[in-house]
């Protein structure tokens, strides 16, 4: 409304902190701070600037634009990620955990080799990767150590949790995945401050096996994963979803108690945090988030 662009918008703390602390009115559970899963991609020399989707002037395609491409010093060229989780620790006064994030490396290259959202060419750019190994193997070489230090100076900075977006998993086949995601992520969790727990999103990817083995302390499950199987089969782990947010977007509010309770019996109140099965779609009406917090509330009061 102001005329920044949304890059600015993220640099800009104060306002960033509001946005992050908008959802505490409805009564959740944690706070997840406000920015961007390319962030850090602008001082490894990347930076997308936003018309109004992400757009890389120059897309990374080549080895030798990978070679280009710096590591960052997280304290010293992404301070504003640090100063809004201060800003949050401080606000929250422990009240509420804070989660940071990260999007995955396979994540970000997928937008490095687009130069923009990769959808609708998911597919052609996994191609892609596959088919240039030794360009993919160094270009995840890097944003995985990119990662690892990004996400220990949330840490550092006042994240209570840390979660890993691979945001298109669903479009990997299993091989893939098995060969350049998972890696990167038992590489990230591997080096991460084990006194903060950390999460996993693989959106709707089914193989639990490869995510638990990811060395995360919790994963999110789509509507491709039976809860109540999971839980049983990896009783050690923590388990977030799984409502489906389509039955959210689509507002008919007993079908989202139900759709809520549901979930809520399967996981018999053990090692489970509500949540979607991945984002709220886009025009999702209030009221439906509203009732969809209000039965987890509700049952929990009851059950407890």
């Amino acid at each position: 409304e102001d005329g920044r662009s949304l890059e600015d918008v993220f640099r800009d703390v104060d306002f960033s902190i509001r946005i992050s602390l908008l959802p505490r009115r409805f009564g959740v559970d944690a706070i997840i701070m406000f920015q961007d899963i390319l962030t850090p991609l602008e001082p490894m020399g990347a930076g997308f600037q936003f018309k109004p989707g992400p757009v890389l002037e120059h897309p990374i395609t080549s080895l030798d634009s990978v070679h280009q491409l710096k590591i960052p010093e997280p304290a010293r060229d992404l301070k504003s990620v640090g100063r809004i989780l201060n800003g949050l620790k401080t606000e929250l006064e422990g009240s509420l955990p804070l989660l940071g994030f990260a999007g995955a490396p396979v994540t970000l290259a997928l937008f490095m080799i687009a130069g923009k959202s990769p959808n609708p060419k998911v597919s052609e750019i996994l191609d892609f990767m596959d088919d240039h190994p030794r360009f993919t193997e160094s270009l995840l070489d890097k944003l995985t150590s990119v990662t690892v230090d990004y996400l220990n100076y949330q840490i550092e900075s006042g994240a209570n949790v840390v979660q890993l977006f691979e945001s298109f998993a669903e479009s990997m086949s299993k091989p893939f995945y098995e060969k350049w995601a998972l890696p990167c992520h038992e590489r990230i969790f591997r080096n991460l401050n084990r006194d903060v727990p950390s999460i996993l999103f693989a959106k709707e990817f089914s193989d639990l096996e490869l995510m638990a083995s990811s060395g995360a302390a919790a994963l999110s499950v789509g509507n491709v994963v039976d809860l109540s199987g999971a839980i049983q089969q990896f009783p050690e782990l923590i388990f977030q979803g799984n409502v489906d947010n389509r039955i959210i977007a689509e507002g008919n509010l007993d079908k989202i108690s139900d759709a809520t309770l549901n979930c809520l019996k399967q996981s018999g109140g053990k090692n489970h945090i509500l949540n979607l099965s991945h984002g709220l779609l886009e025009n999702t009406a209030l009221e439906s988030v509203m009732h969809f917090i209000n039965t987890s509330h509700s049952f929990c009061k009851t059950n407890s």
